[in-house]
């Protein structure tokens, strides 16, 4: 054999390997689970007013992208004098004041909450706060957070996803259970984990540490 042929019919077995091993590109990525419960982002403005004036958040455990919680827990009250106690404070403090709660916490307390992205406030359910010091009424700020994967840049890559995409992610346990429009989102402070909220986590029989796959 010739060794143009030789060098030709190694060129196409090198590029077929490079195509096969990019078709399988996430699949059968696990990821594990962060099972979320409620919780309370606070403005400076707002832990004065629920703590006292010049109030320093405690820190109790670290959590990624430099975020912690704290060990400050606050009562979060809905229409009609429905309140649920002693919820999370996570810190650092925001420029504004958000609450996070399953769609269970707000048949409770008898409001109306929308799915939102982290962050993405406007024109969500207003909630009353009510802390040692002082009660704030939030207008709005009040939202279930859309369920997310939180992954490196590193993680993407292998994965074969990207910052904002959606993707679908599969429970491979007795309950069989499939989540369709789950956010990526990439960053290098991130951990891998999927974040689910407590509804969510109990409908499929999950717990955090456990591992989902992602469905291409």
């Amino acid at each position: 054999m010739e060794s143009k042929d030789v060098a030709l019919i190694t060129k196409m077995i090198l590029e077929a390997l490079e195509s096969k091993e990019n078709d399988s590109l996430g699949e059968g990525f696990t990821v594990p689970v962060g099972v979320s419960a409620r919780h309370v982002h606070l403005s400076r403005t707002d832990v004065d007013t629920l703590f006292g004036k010049g109030y320093q958040l405690k820190k109790k455990k670290e959590l990624m992208g430099g975020q912690y919680a704290c060990e400050e827990q606050v009562t979060i009250v809905g229409l009609k004098l429905r309140a649920i106690e002693n919820v999370r404070v996570l810190g650092p403090e925001r420029t504004r004041s958000q609450v996070e709660i399953s769609k269970t916490d707000a048949m409770k307390l008898g409001i109306q909450v929308p799915v939102r992205e982290s962050g993405d406030i406007a024109g969500s359910a207003a909630i009353a706060l009510v802390g040692p010091k002082g009660a704030v009424y939030l207008e709005e700020g009040c939202i279930v957070a859309q369920r997310h994967i939180h992954m490196t840049p590193k993680d993407a890559l292998i994965a074969g996803v990207s910052d904002n995409e959606m993707v679908s992610v599969k429970a491979d346990n007795e309950r069989g259970l499939i989540w369709n429009h789950v956010k990526i989102r990439v960053d290098d402070s991130f951990t891998l984990e999927m974040h689910l909220d407590t509804d969510e986590a109990n409908a499929a029989g999950i717990s955090t540490g456990n591992r989902l796959t992602i469905l291409k």
